[in-house]
Parts: C-alpha cells; sequence; structure tokens
C-alpha cells in the first residue's frame, strides 16, 4: 500500500515533498530526480527553493516532451524545465535531459531509456496524475510495461492543456514520454494530487484495480511510493481516516 499524506493545500503538499528530495540529497548530492511539469509540482520546486540547498550534482530526467514545437517554444518542457525548475533550483543545466533533446525522433525513446540507465536510474520521481488518470503522458491503454515513446495525446489532455496556449489548436497532438514501466524502475515515486477534478483519478489509482485503463494505478505495483494529495483530491479515498492515523503515527526514525 502506498504512503497516502492528506494535507490542507498545495503549498503543505509542497513542502512535504519538497522535504523528501531534500532528504535524499543530503544523503546522496548527485541523486537523479524524475521532473515532472504542469501545475501540480509547482509548489514543491518553490518549497524547495526555499530550503537553499547546493543542487548543482544533482542529475535530472523529464518525464515527456511535446513532439512538434520549435526549439525554444515556451510552451516545451525543456523551456518549461528550465524556466520553473532549473533556473529556481540552480540545477546545472548540462544535467537536466528531456526526451527527444538530442537524435532522431525515431530512436529517441531508446536513447532515453539508455540515458537513464547510464545514470543508475531515476532515485525519486515526482509525479502528477491527470483527470484522465494519466501519468507522465500515458493515456488511458496504455501498457503497464511500456517503456520512452512517441504517443498520440487524447482530446481531453489537449484540452487540459489548451490554457498555456494561445489557442487549443496550437496544443501539439504528440508527444514523448517515459512509460508505465519506465516510471516503475525509479526509485521512489512521489505522486502529488491537489484540487477536486483529480479525485476520481486518483481515488482509482491508489484503491482501484491495477488497470491500463487508469494508467496511475500502475503505482500500486511499485514498493515505495509516497501519495501527497489535498483534502479536495482526497475526498474520495475509502481509507482516507487511516492514511491519516499512519502518517501521524510514524515513528521517529521515520520522520527524519
Amino acid at each position: 500500500m502506498a504512503e497516502v499524506v492528506i494535507v490542507k493545500d498545495s503549498i503543505e503538499g509542497g513542502s512535504v515533498a519538497a522535504g523528501l528530495i531534500a532528504r535524499l540529497v543530503r544523503r546522496k548530492p548527485d541523486a537523479v530526480l524524475g521532473l515532472a511539469t504542469g501545475s501540480t509540482p509547482l509548489s514543491t520546486w518553490q518549497a524547495l527553493a526555499k530550503l537553499n540547498l547546493d543542487l548543482s550534482k544533482v542529475r535530472g530526467f523529464a518525464l515527456d516532451e511535446y513532439v512538434g514545437l520549435p526549439v525554444g517554444h515556451p510552451q516545451s518542457y525543456r523551456s518549461v524545465i528550465s524556466r520553473e525548475v532549473v533556473g529556481p533550483l540552480r540545477l546545472t543545466p548540462e544535467f537536466v535531459r528531456v526526451p527527444a533533446d538530442s537524435g532522431p525522433l525515431e530512436t529517441a525513446g531508446d536513447d532515453y531509456e539508455q540515458a537513464i540507465r547510464d545514470a543508475g536510474g531515476v532515485d525519486l520521481q515526482v509525479l502528477g496524475i491527470g483527470r484522465t488518470g494519466h501519468i507522465g503522458f500515458n493515456e488511458p491503454g496504455s501498457s503497464l510495461a511500456s517503456l520512452t515513446r512517441v504517443k498520440t495525446l487524447t482530446e481531453a489532455t489537449r484540452t487540459d492543456n489548451a490554457r498555456f496556449f494561445d489557442s487549443p489548436d496550437q496544443v501539439p497532438t504528440h508527444c514523448i514520454t517515459q512509460g508505465l514501466g519506465t516510471i516503475l524502475r525509479a526509485k521512489h515515486l512521489v505522486l502529488l494530487a491537489f484540487g477536486a477534478a483529480k479525485a476520481p483519478a486518483l481515488a482509482g489509482a491508489v484503491e482501484g484495480p491495477v488497470t491500463s485503463s487508469l494508467p496511475g494505478s500502475v503505482i500500486q505495483l511499485h514498493p515505495n511510493v509516497t501519495v501527497i494529495a489535498d483534502e479536495a483530491a482526497a475526498a474520495e479515498l475509502k481509507f482516507a481516516d487511516y492514511y491519516r492515523n499512519a502518517w501521524n503515527s510514524r515513528l521517529d526514525w521515520e520522520r527524519d
């Protein structure tokens, strides 16, 4: 069972997630982080920046990237990662990779998988969850063993992401994303969910059956998962009282 932390709001959630990352980096200064984009992890990056840690040796791998946007487009995930993560956290830019950032698209998935392996694997992967239950850009129907590859985005995801573009027509139709199998190889998964719109997907991911119809449910197959959700996102969790009690009853060594 995942460790589920129910917090007041995204600010508190970001602080909890930042604490997990800080504990890892203090133990392993050259830790490998899996970097999520979008609005959900923003409070995590902001809280981590306030800790003023030396993150210059940290290596990072973005979860996904759009296909078809020109280099330097402000909504490319390379630009977003640079703007919202690399700069504020003072990461070393050369240590941060994004899918398809080098070489032809046809081999980009295999190349990214090899780069992650060469780095020793991801130590801590930050995740969000979409209202369709997707993690990364692994849409419903994705293989639970899938690796980094090019995918077609659902219209629901394109609609959700249209707010970042001048018009819905500008949202790319394709992406390249780490697969569910890739994500499962990370040593620690930290999944963030904030807001009532995420409640059904989160409940299915944490407590429902493991199914490719709800890709986020793959977290149930991982031995080390921390789910951080605000009250609104946690509203449909059947065992919320247990999760609260377990978090409040942590042993001293678990709080370090």
